[in-house]
């Protein structure tokens, strides 16, 4: 049998990741990167220290505890539409976990008021398996580089609304990025 990959493909040791392998390149090959300036966005969270190891198994409990507070004690008005977020701060990585609100409130126990970063950012939507994530923020960070811009740290990610029939959500992708060292006013690409 024929292969259909080319033959700079690294080495692929079974059938079904030779497959896995094709989708993540059609997929880079379908995500549009878009660099614009954002304004900041108030979010209600709950922020920790963590590990890459640890994150998973701990951002649930923290988005729990903020949707905790907005549905029993918030103050009128500060949850309208907002969508859940997921603010990487740097490497450690500092993490904030929560949704988007209307403004500033009063900390309630672990819940603080934060802002998602204002600014130049570099973003892309992912639409595929929440587990291949990772793909589209590479992306986003390959391209950015490409493109001569450099990551400023900050990165961040807000969930859509799940699609009622099949449960599939898209997730905004955005990384703070410094100026290009042409110092050229960015055009939104």
């Amino acid at each position: 049998m024929k292969s259909i990959f080319p033959l700079t493909l690294p080495h692929v040791p079974r059938p079904g990741d030779r497959r896995a392998a094709l989708r993540r390149m059609l997929r880079v090959m379908v995500v549009e990167v878009t660099v614009k300036r954002v304004d900041p966005t108030p979010t209600a969270v709950v922020a920790a220290a963590t590990t890459w190891a640890q994150f998973p198994t701990m951002w649930r409990p923290m988005l729990d505890e903020v949707w905790g507070f907005l549905r029993g004690g918030a103050p009128t008005g500060l949850y309208t539409h907002g969508h859940n977020i997921m603010l990487y701060k740097d490497d450690v990585p500092h993490v904030e976990v929560g949704v988007q609100v209307t403004g500033p409130f009063a900390p309630v126990g672990r819940v603080v008021p934060s802002m998602l970063p204002d600014g130049l950012v570099a973003g892309a939507t992912h639409a595929g398996p929440i587990s291949e994530i990772g793909d589209t923020h590479g992306t986003v960070c390959a391209w950015s580089k490409a493109n001569g811009y450099r990551l400023a740290g900050p990165r961040w990610e807000i969930y859509g609304d799940p699609d009622p029939s099949t449960g599939d959500l898209t997730v905004e992708v955005f990384w703070s990025l410094r100026p290009r060292a042409d110092a050229t006013p960015p055009a939104e690409h």
